[in-house]
């Protein structure tokens, strides 16, 4: 079975939120570009006691012949107290109805905030923080498995990324249900190489973002950009203050040819959703992004 190719609503996100666009005309967008998949965001709306929505979605995406090929939420493990710990896994609990009601075999939550500050994301960090981590993640993916969802992490963000750190999670919580989104562009994030980083981590992909970025040295261009801003089009800074700004896939920085090679040559055959993050407006950046995505798919 060949990978299916597909879009995360996240793509179109800014279309969703000034109203040009619901999450069912995105949907229907997708399914008129070609895409064999949807992947549901719920950034500019909301799926949280809204069965309504939830099920209109999984309606609208059948009628317009698309799998749901993932849920994926923001989510944070490393809470001050044990109380606010709890409540968040509860939370996450409750994300994993809303992925079964869904139709999804695929959930992606993070496990640690977004903006966690630079001085807090060394390795050492990290080290003493994976016995929390390890600890949610079993828990949700136990309470997932008997819905049949694996449960992802994302090499996301400033702290867990990286081929080592998201192995290393993965590994050390040990469930089978429990495995990785890969991102292609995010590796970038903290300074590895993305193509290094596919090449390492497709052993442990349940799902594949395929992203696109510029980059530039910070030695060239002095320490510009902004923190922690990968959705606003704009230049913001890696771990190291490399600046980085998203791209229409195939059009960036990111040697396209040989990670898409690397996925098909490991013989991955799940989903593959583009995400678009660059200047662009989000229509034209990510169907330019879908159609350089299927051509380079085939021609490698």
């Amino acid at each position: 079975m060949p990978a299916k190719f597909g879009v995360s609503t996240y793509s179109l996100m800014n279309a969703i939120k000034s109203g040009e666009m619901s999450v069912l005309d995105v949907i229907q967008w997708i399914a008129d570009h070609g895409g064999e998949h949807v992947e549901i965001v719920p950034f500019g709306f909301q799926l949280v006691d809204n069965d309504a929505l939830i099920d209109a979605i999984r309606e609208k995406a059948a009628a317009a012949g698309l799998i749901i090929s993932n849920y994926a939420i923001l989510a944070d493990l490393l809470k001050e107290s044990r109380e606010e710990y709890e409540a968040e896994v509860e939370r996450l609990k409750r994300e994993v109805d809303i992925a079964r009601k869904l139709g999804v075999t695929t959930m992606r939550h993070d496990v640690a905030a977004f903006r966690r500050p630079m001085q807090l994301s060394s390795a050492v960090h990290f080290e003493q923080d994976l016995p929390r981590l390890v600890e949610g993640c079993r828990i949700i993916a136990d309470y997932a498995a008997q819905f049949g969802i694996t449960t992802t992490l994302e090499n996301h963000g400033f702290y867990v990324n990286g081929s080592d750190r998201v192995i290393r999670l993965i590994e050390a919580v040990g469930r089978p249900n429990y495995r990785l989104t890969l991102d292609t562009g995010n590796f970038w994030c903290v300074d590895e190489d993305p193509v290094v980083g596919v090449i390492k981590t497709i052993p442990y992909a349940a799902m594949i973002h395929l992203k696109d970025f510029y980059f530039r040295r910070r030695s060239r261009y002095g320490k510009q950009g902004t923190l922690f801003r990968c959705d606003s089009g704009t230049w913001f800074q890696t771990t190291t203050g490399n600046l980085l700004r998203g791209a229409i896939v195939g059009d960036g920085d990111i040697d396209m040819a040989e990670t898409l090679s690397v996925i098909k040559q490991s013989g991955y055959e799940g989903c593959i959703s583009l995400e678009f993050e660059g200047l662009e407006d989000c229509r034209t950046g990510t169907r330019i992004g879908l159609e350089n995505a299927r051509q380079i798919w085939e021609q490698v």
